[in-house]
């Protein structure tokens, strides 16, 4: 029997990607994951090895070659492919997807599309007053998470980076930082904040306009509704001008609206304002392990972070036009390859109809629980547990991967240029 342990193990579980756990390996059987959170450690601990075929098509075994000749084939006929994923891969696979979309001219989004569009729809059109997790760590003393619940969410988020951790200029850790969580409804991480601001649904908008007019000494006129009382919300003004140093975390509740970048522009505008009296940042809560990673890729590669299309040659930008649920429901995609099936489940039901009536070739781990029955399905090594890879922070800070358990599955990487190099 051998044992080993690996230690500051980074975890892509979700994109915190904490980078200190103690992870034991006992005869290629990962046995324990100290520091994981309640996320990562069933994630950890699940079956890494699979007696399934590792290559299906049209649900039966085949072959690596006959699985790449099948994948070749459909993105040959197709007129307009589209690649979708990428927030459970690693720079190397995101790369080599880019590639492959060049090759093909196809449309290539990641599952921002799904998510964060809208935030950054809003940092396009205003910037952003940012810096790195760290930073906060250290400098910190006013921590305001908006629409965001971490403590489900992300575990290890305040424990690690905002709250509890101590900093260069917060040696008291919690001691010396406020919480407050804005919300139009009570949370797990309200329960533990110095002050929980209750607003009225749906009103982030009128109640961020309101702040930024009380910043610059403008109230409101007497009865008009702001979404807040008026006195809590000059009480947030006045506290948020004295920090030393602030941060808004901004999560799905203040994005996924109808017009939800213009929640995040008046967001992002009213941090800019404060920056006038005193340090303050925005940083989003991003979901999914490696998105960041993905946009990052993009917009090296491309010039913009998801939602592209290479039908002409170059890159063309257009998130209401060639996002992965406006391509899908518009039926105007004739084959799919998904790195990944996250938030597949999110598209709407006409785009998930038409996901299903064309092609797909679909590359993704173990343990994944795939939303639909592919063509071609490749089981691919996960990044952090199989091969080593890099993973990007929600704060666009590269964190490296190591393999823990050996496996001769190929990398997600290896199955598209091998895609590739069949056409």
């Amino acid at each position: 029997m051998s044992e080993r342990t690996i230690e500051n193990v980074a975890c892509t579980v979700c994109a915190c990607i904490c980078d200190d756990l103690k992870v034991t390996v006992r005869d290629g059987v990962i046995t324990a994951a100290e520091h994981a959170c309640c996320l990562a450690e069933p994630w950890y601990l699940s079956p890494w090895t699979s007696t399934a075929p590792s290559v299906q098509l049209r649900g039966h075994e085949a072959t690596f070659q006959q699985g790449i000749q099948a994948a070749a084939a459909i993105l040959r006929d197709a007129r307009a492919p589209l690649i979708f994923g990428l927030s459970k891969s690693s720079t190397e696979g995101q790369r080599a997807a880019v590639a492959l979309a060049d090759k093909l001219g196809a449309t290539i989004d990641t599952t921002a599309s799904e998510g964060h569009a809208p935030s950054i729809l809003a940092l396009q059109q205003v910037g952003e007053s940012t810096c790195s997790l760290g930073e906060i760590r250290n400098r910190a003393d006013l921590v305001i998470y908006w629409g965001a619940d971490p403590v489900k969410s992300h575990p290890r988020h305040m424990e690690r980076y905002s709250m509890d951790a101590p900093g260069m200029l917060t040696p008291n850790g919690r001691a010396d930082r406020t919480l407050v969580v804005v919300d139009s409804a009570p949370s797990k991480t309200a329960e533990g904040a110095d002050w929980f601001l209750k607003i009225d649904p749906g009103s982030d908008f009128d109640v961020l306009w309101t702040l930024r007019a009380l910043l610059k000494g403008v109230e409101p006129n007497p009865g008009q509704a702001v979404g807040a009382p008026l006195k809590e919300l000059k009480r947030l003004a006045q506290m948020m001008k004295q920090c030393r140093c602030g941060v808004i975390f901004f999560g799905y509740g203040v994005a996924q609206h109808p017009m939800g970048h213009r929640n995040v522009e008046a967001l992002l505008r009213l941090v800019i304002d404060l920056n006038q009296f005193t340090r303050f940042h925005a940083r989003r809560l991003r979901n999914v392990g490696d998105v960041s990673g993905a946009d990052s890729v993009l917009c090296w590669q491309t010039g913009y972070p998801f939602s592209v299309n290479l039908a002409r040659g170059y890159p063309r930008y257009n998130p209401d036009e060639y996002s992965a649920g406006d391509v899908l429901e518009n039926k105007e995609a004739d084959a799919l390859v998904l790195v990944g099936t996250a938030r597949v489940d999110s598209f709407s039901p006409a785009a998930q109809d038409h996901l299903r009536s064309i092609p797909t070739i679909v590359l993704d781990g173990i343990n994944s629980k795939i939303p639909l029955q592919p063509t071609v399905l490749f089981t691919t090594a996960t990044y952090g547990i199989h091969i080593p890879g890099t993973a990007y922070r929600m704060d666009e800070i590269p964190i490296r991967l190591r393999p823990l358990i050996d496996t001769n599955l190929p990398s997600d990487g290896d199955v598209l240029r091998a895609i590739q190099a069949a056409l």
